[in-house]
């Protein structure tokens, strides 16, 4: 497989005028390396709606994204996820856990450990606390027995970034494969070696990096891009105002997307022309409707 860059939205809302930025960052990243550019359709969320995932390749392909092999679907993919965790689980590397989100916020936790780490509540139970456990109904999930506490990844434009690795979920409890798990399985399918995304998920990535690198595949190149935010510095939404391309128009959208980069360009074939990664903006582009 010829080395390719990705984007990956979850068809649950229209893309936003921030979700296509980040989609033209990551086409810009792809084209300037020679790779190929991928989209995957992330509809494992039970949020997710075919007709929103249309109109989602309808908006990419109107701003001129192009790709270079139809889009995959990740409904279609249970047996790919399905084959990792049975081979996990196989060397050893996973545990059933019945706990709750709640019961994961209000359990001690290590010292610096963020809120949300798993503690370790159901890693190491003996056989008659399992059975008490299963015997709750509660179904269980699959999660990862990490072997690490934390992994370092380099990131293009952040730098080296050290974040926390727990026992991550890997399945949730309703049988659907975790993000975590499904992106690395997936990535690694499709031949991505670079992954460009908004800069919130920066934290996941020391957790993908080390399944991928327990799964034997190379770490991807990644490049986290700054959010946009709204006037109050929150991330951009559905309340903030004319914020899909339908409701800016085609050649407004790009024409926004162009000055938040700094570019003059009014396509993306010549942001492309202009594109320097090194020269990009670090902070989050506030978007203000007027």
């Amino acid at each position: 497989m010829s080395p390719a860059g990705r984007f990956a939205p979850s068809p649950s809302a229209d893309l936003h005028i921030g979700n296509l930025r980040t989609a033209v960052l990551a086409w810009l990243f792809a084209r300037s390396t020679g790779r190929q550019f991928l989209v995957r359709v992330e509809d494992l969320d039970d949020r997710a709606r075919d007709d929103v995932a249309r109109r989602q390749l309808d908006d990419l392909a109107a701003i001129g994204l192009t790709w270079d092999a139809p889009p995959e679907y990740q409904s279609a993919h249970g047996a790919r996820y399905d084959a990792v965790v049975d081979e996990l689980t196989g060397r050893g590397m996973t545990f059933q856990c019945h706990c709750s989100r709640r019961d994961i916020l209000q359990a001690p936790r290590a010292p610096h450990a963020p809120e949300g780490a798993y503690p370790g509540t159901c890693r190491d139970l003996t056989d008659a606390e399992r059975a008490e456990r299963a015997a709750t109904g509660r179904p269980p999930a699959v999660r990862l027995r990490s072997d690490v506490t934390q992994f370092t990844v380099t990131d293009l434009l952040h730098g080296s970034y050290t974040g926390v690795v727990d026992d991550f979920v890997l399945r949730r409890g309703d049988g659907v494969p975790a993000y975590n798990l499904a992106v690395v399985v997936d990535d690694a399918a499709q031949g991505v070696d670079q992954v460009v995304r908004g800069d919130d998920l920066l934290s996941s990535s020391p957790r993908q990096a080390y399944l991928g690198a327990l799964l034997g595949h190379p770490t991807p190149t990644y490049a986290h891009v700054p959010l946009v935010l709204n006037d109050d510095g929150k991330r951009l939404a559905k309340r903030d105002g004319a914020v899909t391309r339908a409701e800016l128009g085609t050649q407004h959208t790009l024409s926004l997307i162009a000055g938040s980069l700094g570019y003059t360009a009014s396509t993306v074939g010549e942001m492309l022309a202009e594109f320097d990664p090194a020269a990009l903006p670090r902070d989050p582009w506030v978007y203000a409707p007027g």
